[in-house]
């Protein structure tokens, strides 16, 4: 996979270079400047929130909500330990953006990380990065080194009166941990399940303290903000879809790989610049924001721009930015018997209905599948689905039917279509 860039993560950055994620390099294109800018400058805490509120930067792992907003709730008076923490336990499927950014700049990550810790009044931060993907995990362990010895974190920060230091976290590979909480425990070094909210973690969040958790790409995305000003990163974009974003294409294009662009381009032109579709094949679907994301057909998708308002209006979610693309020749059940058994094998277990569901829904799509479908098997599809979704402690239970619900909805002949003759209308697989 390669990273073709036309915004801000990857500007200057030469993905061939094998030195081009080190220090040395990230400062010669202009990095920790936005860092020497707050301190030297003095500029305040709510005039740095300001800015990122000013850049309509909305949350980069999924939700999407308005970064400024976020970093208002964290309690600064609060007199104790408060934390920052970073979420790049990337385990949606078809996402793989954030490996890049630890891959080739993760110094960008580092200090928006630490110019978080200014703006709330923390002290210390932790970087939670996925466990299969160890050698970026090595990679930033370097990158703080660097910039410990560069005099960027540690102890009155460039001879200011701010300290900070950030560490790694090396996860194991569970798909839960994606979510805040989850990742939370996991850090203390509990089992990785999701709290009960509230208490949010801005107020009872790491070691019960208040704790702010953005996605990579956000965190990585605030120097930009700082040394060019957030009017003008809202301007690369469109109103309440600020700035660019990295969208992690694959599926049956010609170039698969992590694409940079302004937020609110059309899809066609997305399409277009991933080679196309791959062997001349029609369009079909498109999951346009991770497997969690309800899929669209290739028509009302062509109708889209990339931003989380288009994407929304369609029936959809802009999510990760994982866009993953389907050609003609896919069988949908298929496809969805697959995304079915990832979030049955995902599921913590804590809720039941999440528990018990996702393996009620995989086990009715395979036997779908399989030809020993029933004509009833749509509407308990529906019936499991409603007993799920918005009925757990978090949002996996509605991950895992948010697919179901769109690929019957959108595709639902195919899967009548097998269910009468036990035998796909699309005999191929997904990819």
């Amino acid at each position: 996979m390669a990273v073709f860039a036309n915004g801000i993560l990857f500007e200057g950055v030469d993905t061939s270079d094998p030195n081009c994620w080190k220090i040395e390099a990230y400062q010669a294109r202009g990095g920790y400047q936005a860092l020497k800018k707050i301190l030297t400058e003095g500029i305040s805490q709510d005039d740095v929130i300001a800015e990122l509120k000013t850049s309509s930067l909305r949350g980069r792992g999924g939700a999407g909500f308005p970064t400024g907003l976020k970093w208002s709730f964290m309690p600064r008076s609060f007199p104790g330990d408060k934390y920052v923490v970073c979420n790049t336990d990337e385990g949606e499927p078809g996402t793989f953006k954030d490996r890049d950014i630890l891959r080739f700049n993760p110094h960008a990550l580092i200090e928006g990380m630490i110019i978080a810790g200014y703006a709330m009044g923390a002290a210390r931060g932790y970087n939670y990065i996925h466990g299969e993907i160890f050698a970026e995990y090595e990679r930033f362990e370097e990158a703080l080194d660097e910039a410990r010895r560069a005099g960027f974190l540690g102890q009155n920060i460039l001879g200011s009166t701010f300290s900070y230091e950030l560490f790694a976290h090396h996860g194991y590979g569970a798909y839960i941990c994606g979510e805040e909480t989850a990742l939370l425990e996991s850090l203390e070094g509990k089992k990785g399940q999701p709290r009960f909210k509230p208490p949010f973690p801005a107020s009872f969040g790491l070691y019960g303290k208040p704790t702010t958790i953005n996605n990579t790409e956000t965190f990585a995305s605030v120097p930009y903000i700082i040394t060019q000003g957030g009017q003008k990163f809202l301007e690369l974009g469109k109103p309440n879809n600020g700035g660019t974003k990295l969208f992690s294409v694959s599926g049956h294009v010609n170039r698969p790989g992590n694409y940079e662009i302004p937020l609110g381009t059309p899809f066609a032109e997305l399409l277009e610049m991933a080679g196309g579709m791959r062997g001349g094949k029609k369009l079909k679907a498109v999951i346009p924001g991770g497997s969690s994301a309800p899929v669209l057909p290739g028509d009302i998708m062509m109708q889209c721009t990339m931003d989380y308002d288009s994407i929304a209006k369609a029936g959809s979610m802009l999510g990760s930015g994982a866009v993953i693309v389907m050609n003609e020749d896919v069988c949908m059940v298929r496809a969805l018997e697959r995304l079915a058994y990832f979030y049955h094998e995902e599921s913590c277990g804590q809720c039941t209905p999440c528990r018990e569901g996702t393996g009620w829904l995989y086990r009715v799509i395979h036997r779908i599948l399989n030809g020993e479908g029933r004509p009833e098997d749509l509407e308990l599809l529906d019936s499991v689905g409603n007993n799920m979704a918005g009925r757990t402690i978090c949002a996996l239970a509605d991950a895992a039917v948010f697919p179901v619900r769109s690929f019957t909805k959108h595709f639902r002949h195919e899967f009548e279509h097998l269910i009468e003759h036990k035998t796909p209308l699309v005999n191929h697989k997904w990819c």
